[in-house]
């Protein structure tokens, strides 16, 4: 067990680093030295040993996990190659949280942030047409606790039943694949108490929520849409992403 962990954390360092060239391009992250792992870079599990001190089967362990999200290749008699950032899977919930625990956490609010607003205001107005009783209840049931935490100062219940009222609307849109985002707009969720704002929750985005409730309880698509448009919008305005 211990042997897992140490290779999660040492792919995450990796991880960070073979993004730095991306962060530093856009101008969002300060040189450091020996940070940068660009992509064609080409690693070997002996380099990964002495520069992280660690066992032979941790540095394989880490390259199988980067593998798997398609962060690195292994090339016969060459070494373990840096992918480009264009074919990570950027959709699974590490790389999310590496880069958000990262120097990369604007760019990746950003990008989150932007997909959201792709797809949630759509969610909304399917979730209007094909939500059933009981995800129309849950629903309302997730508006009136954040209505309910909100207005206690209860940030920690507040937060899981905003996750929540966002994953009733995705999987009750009927598409597969918007409920399959529920896990990465999840990860970008749990940083809304650092999202520029001096109070949390605020006032405003529990009656957007509302608003979005009301629409999809009501059978209203359109005013769904713009409603979560709205609540997205301001998610946007407060991380100064425009």
């Amino acid at each position: 067990m211990h042997e897992r962990h140490t290779s999660g954390r040492l792919a995450q360092h990796v991880a960070v680093g073979a993004a730095e060239r991306r962060a530093r391009h856009h101008g969002s992250a300060p040189r450091r030295r020996d940070a940068a792992l660009p992509a064609g870079s080409v690693l070997t599990l002996e380099s990964l040993q002495q520069r992280y001190s660690v066992s032979r089967g941790v540095a394989r362990e880490c390259m199988r996990i980067l593998e798997s999200l398609r962060m690195v290749t292994s090339q016969r008699r060459t070494g373990i190659c840096i992918s480009p950032e264009q074919q990570w899977n950027v959709y699974d919930t590490r790389v999310i949280r590496w880069r958000l625990d990262s120097r990369h956490r604007a760019a990746q609010l950003r990008s989150l942030t932007e997909l959201r607003l792709g797809i949630e205001p759509i969610a909304a107005h399917l979730a209007t047409l094909r939500a059933s009783a009981d995800q129309r209840a849950a629903l309302r049931a997730a508006a009136q606790d954040m209505r309910r935490y909100g207005t206690t100062h209860r940030p920690l219940r507040y937060l899981a039943a905003d996750i929540e009222f966002h994953r009733i609307i995705l999987t009750a849109s009927g598409n597969e694949m918007y409920t399959a985002l529920a896990d990465p707009i999840e990860e970008v969720l749990r940083e809304s108490p650092t999202h520029g704002r001096s109070d949390y929750p605020v006032p405003e985005t529990i009656g957007f929520h509302e608003a979005v409730m009301e629409a999809i309880c009501t059978g209203d698509p359109d005013a769904a849409e713009r409603a979560m448009t709205t609540l997205l919008s301001d998610v946007r305005n407060a991380l100064k992403l425009i």
